[in-house]
C-alpha cells in the first residue's frame, strides 16, 4: 500500500469515528460520554442534550414546551408489589406521563414492549409506595426486577431504563435468552448506584 492510500485509509477511520461521536440532538454540538439526556414528549424520544443546551432547560422551565431535562437521581426502594399492575414479566418499568396515565415496559429482544397501567391499580402501588407519588412525569420510572430470583426496585431516570432495554437486545439470543443476558442484566442492577 502506497503512502497515499495509507493516508486516506487513516483519514476516511478518523471521519468515520467523529461520525460516530454523539452530538448534542438540540444543537449538533458534540457531547462528552456523560452527557445529559431530554424527553421529547411530542415524539416519545430521548434526544442526547449539550451542557449549554441542558443547562437552558434547567433553568427556563417555562420555555422548555414539550422538552423535559431527565433528572439524575435514583433510589432504591424496598421490594415494591407490582401484582396489581399485571406484569407478564419479572424485569418491566413503569412511567407516569404529565395527563397523569402511566405506561409500563419490558425489555425484549425487539426493544421495549408497553401497555398502559390501569390508573386504579397504580394508586394502590403509590399508596403502598408513597415515593413513587414524586416521580416525575416522562423522565423518572419505577424499575423492577424480580425475574431469576432477583429483587431490584428503583426510581431511575428513563434513560437508565432505556440503556437496560439495550443490554437486553444486544445480548438476547434464542428463545430463552441464552446464557449472557441474565448475567448481564444483573451486572447492570449492581451497577446502579443511589444519587440523590
Amino acid at each position: 500500500m502506497s503512502a497515499g492510500a495509507l493516508e486516506r485509509v487513516i483519514r476516511r477511520a478518523g471521519a468515520r469515528r467523529a461520525e460516530a461521536a454523539e452530538h448534542c440532538e438540540l444543537c449538533s454540538e458534540p457531547v462528552p460520554a456523560d452527557h445529559r439526556h431530554m424527553v421529547d414528549t411530542d415524539r416519545g424520544e430521548l434526544l442526547c442534550a449539550c451542557r449549554p443546551c441542558s443547562l437552558l432547560f434547567v433553568r427556563d422551565a417555562a420555555s422548555r414546551g414539550h422538552y423535559r431535562l431527565v433528572p439524575q437521581r435514583r433510589i432504591r426502594l424496598a421490594p415494591v408489589s407490582t401484582e396489581p399492575l399485571g406484569v407478564p414479566v419479572g424485569l418491566a418499568f413503569f412511567v407516569p406521563r404529565a395527563d397523569g396515565t402511566v405506561s409500563a415496559h419490558y425489555p425484549s429482544p425487539a426493544g421495549a414492549t408497553e401497555w398502559e397501567v390501569d390508573a386504579q391499580a397504580w394508586r394502590q402501588v403509590v399508596d403502598n409506595c408513597p415515593q413513587l407519588a414524586d416521580l416525575a412525569a416522562d423522565v423518572e420510572a419505577l424499575l423492577v426486577n424480580t425475574a431469576r430470583e432477583a429483587r431490584h426496585h428503583w426510581i431511575v431516570p428513563v434513560d437508565d431504563c432505556f440503556r437496560m432495554v439495550a443490554v437486553v437486545r444486544r445480548e438476547w439470543k434464542g428463545l430463552s435468552g441464552g446464557g449472557r443476558v441474565w448475567p448481564e442484566i444483573e451486572r447492570f442492577f449492581a451497577e446502579l448506584t443511589e444519587h440523590r
